[in-house]
């Protein structure tokens, strides 16, 4: 077993949530807690996710390949998607890539020397109208990102990365 008991508490939880002919309904759920206690989704971890739901590992693969939140190589603690589709490209999206970018001094994919910072491309977040957007970690949505909000919030996550 590869999570801690408290991880695979809460898969059970999602399990409940569905008859036990469809356990490969909570699979996403299942990687979701998975990737929080592990930072990304290893081969092991996929394989262990798909027999503790008891489907078969191609099945937990499937679902970790297609969506992007799911991290298929290590990340660095902070993950920060930037929304370049169209309707964010056309209200700064891709300028504020770009700036990020340069303020970290990697390219998208890539993570800092120092592993602080994973900088990624992301699909429509659903807040066109609030664009240039940007998710950490999955689960915090800044919009209207200006540089210096930019600036002001990359210095807030390296004060906490450094804490820890």
């Amino acid at each position: 077993m590869l999570l801690s008991q408290q991880a695979y508490t809460r898969i059970d939880k999602e399990l409940a949530k569905y008859p036990a002919d469809q356990r490969q309904s909570a699979i996403m759920s299942a990687l979701r807690i998975a990737q929080v206690e592990k930072g990304w989704v290893s081969a092991e971890v996929i394989a262990d996710v798909a027999r503790y739901i008891g489907v078969e590992p191609i099945a937990v693969q499937e679902v970790a390949t297609f969506y992007n939140m799911f991290n298929n190589k290590p990340v660095g603690k902070f993950k920060i998607s930037v929304c370049t589709n169209l309707p964010c490209a056309l209200r700064d999206g891709e300028k504020t890539a770009d700036y990020l970018k340069q303020k970290l001094g990697i390219e998208l994919g890539e993570t800092t020397s120092d592993g602080l910072f994973t900088l990624q491309e992301g699909e429509c977040m659903g807040a066109c109208g609030d664009s240039p957007v940007l998710i950490v970690n999955n689960h915090h949505m800044c919009v209207r990102m200006s540089t210096e909000k930019i600036d002001a919030m990359l210095a807030e996550l390296a004060q906490q990365g450094d804490a820890a």
